[in-house]
């Protein structure tokens, strides 16, 4: 794969994980809600996907974490939401 391809996924990973804390900080996303972890979710993936080919481990090890806690966040946002249908 060209470099170019690859650090444009890296790039628009990172572009989205940014962006993500930004609008957190600017009160814009809630910290809990469904676009803030999957902005970081898919940020998350396409730095280890760019990770893969020009390889630093402390960063690919963050990546494998902030994965992680992105899916827990889907995982309790679903769940909230799922409880919320039942209780209605």
């Amino acid at each position: 794969m060209n470099n170019w391809i690859i650090d444009s996924i890296g790039i628009l990973g990172m572009i989205m994980v940014v962006v993500a804390y930004l609008l957190l900080q600017l009160e814009q996303l809630h910290p809990r809600g469904l676009t803030y972890n999957s902005l970081n979710l898919a940020g998350a993936i396409l730095l280890l996907i760019s990770l893969c080919f020009h390889f630093n481990l402390a960063s690919f090890i963050i990546e494998l974490f902030w994965i992680c806690a992105s899916l827990i966040g889907l995982w309790k946002y679903r769940r909230r939401h799922v409880a919320s249908r039942t209780a209605s």
